[in-house]
């Protein structure tokens, strides 16, 4: 059994039961919530672990958690599920500091590899978009490839991506290959994440 706790937060019962249960199995210890509030009501600083939130809750969103656990300065890595996703949803949290934001239905490996980067995370990297290892990953793609990367998560498909940049569907699909390769992006939210540090060293 890990030591480490997971806090689930979800309005949803069923779905607070199942994750209960995948964790148990998982050798993880959990503890559950039905909303922001209930975790926010008695969460300590120093706590460990990690917060698994649903996006869209009655009272307060699992994004508003995420700001309001950095602001009361709980270093709790959060990774937001959400049955509703879409881009401009995953840039808000991960922008907000989330380590990661996966669309239920998801499969089981998937959330469990990503508790194991959030329990993996530096304190001192929770709440930043991306964290350092994130830049070094962005500094290996060619100025092509970073346009392709940002119009893609931007909600783009293919072949507007291609339209924009004048070449091929084709060679937009060579493109996002060398991109995941390169950056290690396993999803979405992966190349999100990496679009949103883009976005902010471009800033500063």
């Amino acid at each position: 059994m890990h030591e480490a706790l997971i806090h689930v937060v979800d309005d949803s019962e069923d779905v607070r039961d199942s994750l209960a249960i995948l964790l148990e199995v998982s050798g993880y210890r959990s503890r559950t919530y039905a909303s922001a509030l209930d975790l926010l009501a008695v969460v300590q600083p120093g706590w460990t672990g990690c917060v698994i939130a649903d996006v869209r809750m009655p009272g307060m969103t699992g994004i508003e958690l995420q700001k309001e656990l950095l602001l009361r300065g709980i270093r709790l890595p959060v990774i937001i599920i959400t049955a509703h996703a879409d881009v401009p949803m995953a840039v808000a949290a991960l922008k907000a500091g989330a380590v990661d934001f996966i669309e239920k239905p998801f499969r089981d490996e998937l959330l469990l590899g990503s508790i194991r980067a959030a329990l993996a995370t530096p304190a001192e990297e929770v709440g930043r978009p991306g964290g350092a290892s994130m830049a070094a990953r962005l500094a290996g793609l060619s100025a092509r490839e970073r346009e392709v990367m940002l119009l893609l998560v931007a909600g783009h498909p293919n072949k507007v991506v291609a339209d924009r940049l004048d070449i091929s569907p084709r060679t937009v699909e060579v493109h996002r290959a060398h991109i995941m390769e390169k950056t290690g992006a396993r999803s979405l939210a992966d190349l999100v994440r990496m679009a949103c540090l883009y976005d902010e060293a471009e800033q500063h």
